[in-house]
């Protein structure tokens, strides 16, 4: 393939130089939400530059510092459900699962920028990425609670990959990570400065690698530079660890909900930290909270795509129950941040209709 230039309009744009692809998401003002177009774009560009002996790797990055991707674009999740038309929506994911898919199957090294927010989907098309490189001002999170859904785009999967309850934690606090975190966690692999990642791809771009496995190299040389700048045991995940192992082991939320009661009526650092866990449970879906546990749980001992066929079986029941429809509805249609969830609290969401979600 020859060198490309891309066009303003599109909002994935690609192109090809000395061997490296480079997707970039072009759609600024909505933090690169995706949409089809991009999902589909994304697919084509990779299937097309797997079949091409020219291209030895490939870079996905965005058009903005202020985001690679910030998820699903939830304005459409809301306007398809809020119609009822739930077949259209379950379409709009399966072809997102599959592109999730295709990248973490992909057979030339597929390198994300993860600069400024990545989450939801932002972490679909990130996560298994074979070099993940973070920067001072990434924010990643898998925080669909809060707008009443589960973490999705193979985030059961990955989420109950990491270690200890980590997984556990972040999925149901939506917990955002910077970059030390991120590392930690095992979601990210190197860190650059925000202000040198343009000069660090200007300088990939000027040279002609044998292979993917030399730019990986280079990069992952590259950034060791600036390794002491965000160390993962610097992290506060780091710090926490203990308590969370402690506190998100149990198979049901309220053994969780218990344990972290009983720490918040203690003193010191960690009634301070069990009461701040507590008080963001609190503002999202009890529904979905006791659904990505148990979809967390589950996906333990899948594999990727035994997992995202889960996820999507699960989706399309979970926005037949209407919670995502409010939880967008108060999250980004009329922002009025105060969703009312069909349940009060946790205590009140019968174990049969989280049971029937899975069936």
């Amino acid at each position: 393939m020859t060198d490309t230039a891309p066009t303003t309009e599109s909002l994935v744009l690609t192109t090809v130089h000395n061997g490296i692809a480079t997707i970039t998401l072009n759609r600024a003002k909505a933090l690169n939400a995706l949409n089809l177009e991009m999902v589909r774009s994304m697919g084509v560009a990779l299937t097309t530059w797997a079949n091409d002996a020219s291209v030895v790797a490939v870079v996905l990055r965005s058009n903005s510092p202020k985001a690679l991707c910030a998820g699903g674009d939830i304005r459409y999740f809301h306007a398809t459900a809020s119609a009822g038309q739930l077949d259209e929506l379950d379409n709009f994911f399966a072809e997102e699962y599959a592109l999730n898919l295709q990248i973490a199957t992909y057979p030339k090294p597929y390198i994300a920028i993860m600069q400024g927010v990545v989450m939801g989907g932002g972490m679909g098309i990130s996560a298994t990425a074979q070099l993940r490189i973070v920067t001072d001002n990434s924010k990643l999170a898998m925080p669909e609670t809060k707008i009443g859904l589960f973490p999705d785009v193979g985030g059961t999967h990955f989420l109950a990959q990491l270690r200890g309850e980590l997984g556990v934690y972040l999925g149901l606090t939506g917990t955002v990570m910077d970059a030390a975190a991120a590392q930690y966690a095992g979601l990210a692999d190197a860190y650059c400065p925000a202000d040198s990642i343009d000069a660090l791809l200007a300088s990939v771009g000027s040279q002609r690698f044998v292979d993917g496995q030399a730019l990986l190299l280079y990069l992952r040389s590259e950034c060791t530079k600036h390794a002491g700048i965000a160390t993962p045991r610097s992290s506060h995940l780091a710090a926490e660890q203990v308590w969370i192992d402690a506190h998100f082991k149990g198979d049901d939320l309220s053994s969780i909900i218990a344990s972290l009661e009983t720490s918040a009526k203690s003193e010191g650092d960690i009634a301070a930290w069990a009461t701040a866990c507590l008080a963001e449970l609190r503002t999202r879906s009890p529904l979905m909270l006791h659904v990505t546990l148990k979809a967390i749980r589950n996906a333990k001992p899948l594999s990727l795509p035994q997992a995202l066929a889960a996820e999507r079986k699960l989706m399309k029941c979970c926005f037949a129950t209407g919670e995502p429809i409010e939880g967008i509805r108060a999250l980004a249609v009329d922002k009025d941040h105060a969703p009312k969830w069909a349940h009060n609290d946790w205590k009140s969401v019968p174990v049969e209709q989280i049971n029937a979600l899975f069936n």
